[in-house]
């Protein structure tokens, strides 16, 4: 069966498409012994050696997905690493065995569910603009919001660096 590298790839439990996507482009992956930066690449997963970072990425006919729905505290992270040393989700999750990933993310601050795993068809289902997943959030604020200011939330608002904040209902 051939198929396109990054969804190989995210199938296979390296990471999301989307972080497939970025280390295909940032020539991280390799397809028999050769560098490989265009996206859609296909290949045979039977044939074909693929490594990451030089390591070997081994097809499995069948695949085994993890599920793991985690009660974010405050205080983490939702990465994978830190430069910085702070407290990541993964640190919570001692027992794992298998590489999973955060699907979306919290804010350090923030808590709640969030799902990791190692299913990259299911991740790029979730997190995909287009795919429009509504996402509800239970904010606290200080004080009672006017209806003017909830108004301008219910339309969305651009911060000053031009990213825009969806509407919130």
């Amino acid at each position: 069966m051939i198929e396109r590298l990054q969804k190989y790839l995210a199938g296979a439990g390296v990471a999301s498409r989307r972080k497939c996507e970025e280390l295909i482009l940032q020539g991280q992956v390799r397809v028999n012994n050769s560098v490989v930066t265009k996206l859609g690449t296909k290949v045979d997963p039977h044939k074909d050696i693929v490594e990451v970072n030089g390591k070997l990425i081994k097809y499995k006919e069948t695949k085994q997905y993890s599920y793991i729905l985690l009660n974010k505290p405050k205080g983490y992270l939702t990465s994978l690493s830190d430069p910085f040393g702070r407290p990541i989700v993964l640190d919570l999750l001692k027992g794992v065995k298998e590489r999973v990933y955060p699907v979306g993310r919290l804010d350090f601050n923030s808590e709640g569910l969030l799902i990791l795993t190692n299913d990259g068809e299911l991740a790029h289902a979730l997190t995909h603009p287009a795919k429009e997943v509504e996402k509800v959030y239970i904010v606290k604020v200080k004080g009672i919001p006017s209806p003017e200011k909830l108004k301008i939330l219910s339309k969305g608002v651009v911060l000053e660096n031009n990213y825009r904040i969806s509407p919130c209902n």
